[in-house]
């Protein structure tokens, strides 16, 4: 890797990311109206999302890794913050959606 933009894949994280956390809470609201495929099918997409901004993070470790000088700048830290939120809160609702779909399981 000879040259990279720092920038640019500083907002494909925070762009991804964001774009993993809106299709969880997509999949959050379907499964809220037992609309359950739906839910599925957003949480793929939403993990799809995050996966793209993972792979950009780790292109940007192995950069440093291979001697490319990666800025620590307070934009990449917001980038980071994006990641991480996502994760977690993917995690999270996932199985909030786990939740929903056993109690209306047990309401039939």
């Amino acid at each position: 890797m000879t040259e990279i933009n720092i920038e640019q894949e500083i907002f494909t994280i925070i762009s991804h990311g964001g774009n993993a956390r809106s299709l969880a809470y997509e999949a959050i609201d379907f499964a809220n109206q037992n609309e359950f495929k739906k839910a599925d099918e957003s949480m793929v997409e939403a993990q799809q999302e995050l996966n793209k901004a993972h792979q950009t993070q780790t292109k940007l470790i192995q950069a440093e890794i291979n001697g490319v000088v990666v800025e620590k700048s307070l934009l990449m830290i917001h980038a980071q913050d994006h990641l991480m939120t996502a994760v977690s809160e993917l995690s999270l609702i996932e199985q909030m959606i786990k939740l929903i779909k056993k109690i209306d399981q047990l309401s039939k």
